[in-house]
């Protein structure tokens, strides 16, 4: 997420109801719209439907987000809007994929949950920084 790091992937689950997905997702684009330093988008996941047509199929509506910000902060700023927006209506989710990692963020997370988020965020925070030098010495 931080200095050209890949952009987090935010998809809303709703067991296969897609005008509820999309509804969702959308809400969520606008709460996270309006934090500071955080960038948001949609993202494209089927593309479009045939050549020379408009839109998406039918399919899962996502978000991108990505910061110029540290990694850590700025995954911690985005987990807590997440946990927000999710706190506001009973069964609402997030998953949250960056490459190939991913965690579901609810609302209200027991402790078990909340460990399992900080160690996403430094795995994240580890795959996401700097490469460090092998041949230093």
């Amino acid at each position: 997420m931080r200095n050209g790091g890949p952009p987090w992937t935010l998809t809303v689950p709703t067991g296969g109801d897609t005008l509820r997905q999309e509804r969702l997702t959308r809400d969520l684009h606008d709460t996270l719209g309006r934090a500071d330093d955080l960038v948001v988008g949609f993202h494209d996941v089927d593309g479009p439907t045939a050549a020379g047509r408009k839109g998406t199929g039918v399919g899962e509506v996502a978000l991108w987000a990505a910061t110029a910000a540290a990694a850590r902060p700025a995954s911690q700023i985005l987990i807590t809007l997440i946990k927000e927006w999710c706190a506001k209506e009973r069964h609402r989710k997030v998953v949250v994929t960056v490459g190939d990692d991913s965690i579901e963020i609810t609302g209200r997370p027991d402790a078990a949950q909340e460990r399992m988020v900080r160690e996403f965020q430094d795995r994240v925070a580890d795959g996401d920084g700097p490469e460090p030098d092998d041949g230093a010495t």
